[in-house]
């Protein structure tokens, strides 16, 4: 069995044919495919780092990712953070009915609720117990929703800081910022999520934020059943409690 599989997710575009992996090793595999579940089907290694094609994954992020493995045996998923424009980006926490907000740049040491959207690091052992990604949710989403949906199946999710990766020249400060939360188009994926994985109290929060979800959160849409069953299918035997939840939440909430 290897040690990590790198998955790396990406759009069909003239570039998805130029990609190659950064180097090669018996004890790595590499996955490049714009179907973010296809390659969950052929995972053969103990751990999984999910990328943007644009992170750069090399062998001094594996060797500290394997330090850091070893340092924590008992966490299921790591947030690393990323370093872009002279800035650290790490994971992300819950912030009461609000968009999710990026941890400081200062963080130590903590428990997230899902990591930034271009990078993350999942067991084997904890992606066998929570599933295939949602593809209904936009890619920039799908971490974030695979995060949360993770503790209900009893893993977490830690921010360690000196496991860092590096982006590539683009404009990546949306993503990593927080900021593409706040767009018009980015309300119906998030309240989705909310639906799907937390506590009703913060989707109702969320919901009398953002009046336009008030129809579905009501019920008055045709998705309530495929939506209830997504609930139902993500919570059942949950083990998601409110001290975890404390815990991966910002300090206000």
């Amino acid at each position: 069995m290897r040690q990590f599989d790198v998955f790396v997710f990406e759009k069909d575009s003239p570039r998805f044919e130029q990609w190659s992996p950064s180097f090669e090793d018996p004890a790595l595999g590499w996955f490049h495919d714009s179907d973010w579940n296809r390659p969950l089907h052929n995972i053969d290694a103990e751990w999984v780092v999910f990328a943007h094609p644009a992170v750069t994954v090399d062998r001094n992020f594996l060797n500290n990712l394997a330090q850091v493995i070893e340092g924590f045996p008992m966490v299921d998923a790591f947030a690393p953070r990323v370093k872009f424009n002279g800035h650290f980006y790490g994971g992300l926490q819950l912030n009461k009915g609000k968009e999710f907000a990026p941890i400081s740049e200062n963080e130590t040491m903590r428990f997230v609720a899902a990591p930034n959207p271009t990078i993350a690091v999942f067991s084997s052992r904890i992606i066998q117990r929570t599933g295939l990604f949602d593809l209904d949710l936009p890619p920039e989403f799908r971490l974030l929703d695979y995060a949360l949906r993770m503790t209900h199946a009893g893993g977490k999710m830690f921010n360690v800081p000196y496991l860092a990766a590096s982006l590539n020249e683009g404009d990546f400060t949306g993503l990593l910022t927080g900021q593409f939360m706040h767009e018009k188009q980015a309300i119906a994926p998030l309240w989705e999520i909310y639906y799907k994985t937390l506590p009703v109290g913060m989707l109702s929060a969320f919901t009398f934020r953002h009046l336009t979800m008030l129809p579905k959160f009501l019920g008055f849409d045709k998705s309530k059943k495929h939506r209830q069953f997504k609930r139902d299918k993500a919570t059942a035997l949950s083990k998601l409690n409110a001290d975890y939840l404390k815990e991966i939440s910002s300090k206000n909430v």
